[in-house]
């Protein structure tokens, strides 16, 4: 289900989050898209936080350090990233009104970004939105092998520790399917909306030693681990 913005219309932060704590987010057509349309899936893929599969194979990428891990250090720079053209899609959904309403929920401590690091280069990340304890994961991007599965671990790692009880991931794919994440029925996603939006003491920056906002790769695999 769907329906259009105005053309050209500033897409407002406070339309946005009151948006999400019902279920519905914008896409656009393109990235040169002058509006942009509203989606109500009947169908939601969602990533269980107990039951995020971590592979082997990640575990030892996380293990080895080949990625300096951070939040919110380069926000403008991951949602960019993820409005590029990649091998796998030619065009993107992420348009200017977009990007403007999701800077500015940025500014106001309602949308993150994690990223992966090497030799100082961003190299992989994602953004998404948090209302309450509930995140809705929008866009990620790689430039290097593993980047973007080492940045959802670190998120699956960052939500697990600080409380959260949702991690929407809107439309499923198989990428994500190896994670372990699972469709389920609207009706039953806005029963898991309302109880993870109503949580008041989640905290986005639990994971985070004496308050930086850099972690390590073991910590990150340390704390999927747990519970295994």
């Amino acid at each position: 289900m769907s329906s259009r913005q105005k053309r050209g219309a500033a897409l407002d932060p406070e339309l946005l989050l009151r948006a999400y704590s019902i279920g519905i987010f914008p896409m656009a057509e393109s990235r040169d898209a002058e509006d942009v349309f509203w989606v109500e899936p009947r169908e939601r893929a969602i990533l269980p936080l107990e039951d995020f599969h971590l592979s082997r194979s990640l575990a030892k990428t996380l293990k080895q350090e080949r990625f300096i891990h951070s939040v919110d250090r380069a926000f403008d720079a991951v949602i960019d990233a993820c409005a590029e053209p990649a091998p796998d899609r030619a065009d993107t959904w992420i348009n200017r009104q977009i990007r403007e309403a999701y800077t500015f929920l940025h500014r106001i401590g309602h949308a993150h970004s994690v990223e992966c690091w090497e030799a100082g280069t961003l190299v992989g990340g994602l953004y998404g939105v948090r209302i309450g304890g509930a995140f809705f994961g929008e866009s990620m991007f790689s430039r290097r092998t593993d980047a973007s599965k080492a940045a959802l671990a670190h998120l699956v790692a960052r939500l697990r520790v600080g409380g959260f009880r949702l991690l929407d991931c809107q439309f499923m794919t198989g990428h994500l399917a190896r994670f372990g994440a699972v469709e389920i029925s609207r009706e039953r996603y806005l029963q898991l909306l309302g109880a993870a939006t109503g949580v008041s003491d989640a905290d986005f920056g639990a994971l985070d030693p004496g308050g930086s906002s850099a972690i390590s790769g073991a910590r990150i695999a340390a704390v999927l681990r747990e519970g295994d």
